[in-house]
């Protein structure tokens, strides 16, 4: 952690990032034309390559709206074959870079009609079914307590915040529960129905590991999914990744005029 935090503080002029993003499969594009100072994740120790199509894989590190801000391009996934420790690993170094608040976003799919293709959803809580948490093992008790409280993992009042500015741009957006399962494989049919049983509304393969550590963390955690289609039984169709890249690019200016919004507003 010490190598990777003087690395970073050394490559960024000591910048201290007050809010971190995280952007999910075809989100990327939001710091196009951006002022800053980038680091591909190969360059630094503890980040892993992200091996996964959208993700372009890199630290930014930048000024949106007057506040300093440290954004990941493309996030690491259970499936790729990486422990939670590593996937979390980013979390951690965000909050002793002085990080308060993250916004975490991904690619989801819809398990019913109310919930449309390129719609965006606030993740107000979550099922975790990827069998396994990122806080098993030896607890640090200097960065967070061993059993942490998760009844508002994804804080209310950030995301009174962007409601508030999804009003003013005139975005729908809903709430909803986002259940994660492990990937690679989309969900079958039986599954999506048991997902809604269960009480969720959209399904991914992300965020659910890293807004756990931040909570951990005591830090704010909002967490925004972009529907990138409907599961699978939703329809007849059969799905595939690239309309999740399309869904992303279809809706970046749609986020990115969100996420520059609620950036100002915290």
């Amino acid at each position: 952690m010490d190598n990777t935090l003087n690395f970073i503080r050394e490559k960024t002029r000591g910048f201290e990032p007050e809010i971190a993003v995280i952007l999910g499969s075809g989100l990327g594009d939001y710091t196009k034309g951006l002022d800053g100072i980038e680091i591909p994740y190969g360059e630094i120790e503890g980040f892993m390559p992200s091996s996964v199509k959208g993700h372009k894989g890199s630290l930014f590190f930048g000024v949106i709206k007057n506040k300093k801000v440290v954004i990941m391009q493309g996030r690491f996934h259970f499936y790729e074959g990486y422990p939670m420790k590593s996937i979390t690993f980013p979390v951690r170094v965000f909050k002793k870079l002085g990080v308060k608040d993250i916004i975490i976003t991904n690619a989801a799919g819809a398990l019913d009609l109310y919930h449309h293709p390129g719609e965006l959803m606030l993740i107000s809580d979550h099922i975790n079914l990827t069998g396994t948490n990122p806080l098993i093992g030896k607890n640090d008790d200097d960065e967070g307590e061993r059993f942490p409280d998760m009844s508002e993992v994804y804080s209310f009042q950030l995301r009174k915040i962007a409601l508030e500015a999804a009003r003013e741009l005139n975005i729908d957006i809903k709430e909803g529960v986002y259940a994660a399962t492990t990937g690679p494989s989309y969900e079958t049919p039986a599954e999506v129905n048991m997902l809604k049983l269960m009480g969720a509304d959209v399904v991914g393969m992300s965020t659910v590991p890293e807004a756990i550590v931040a909570n951990w963390l005591k830090m704010r955690v909002l967490g925004i999914s972009l529907i990138s289609n409907y599961a699978s039984g939703v329809f007849k169709n059969k799905l595939n990744h690239l309309e999740v890249i399309e869904a992303g690019k279809n809706a970046s200016d749609k986020i990115k005029a969100l996420l520059d919004l609620i950036i100002e507003k915290i």
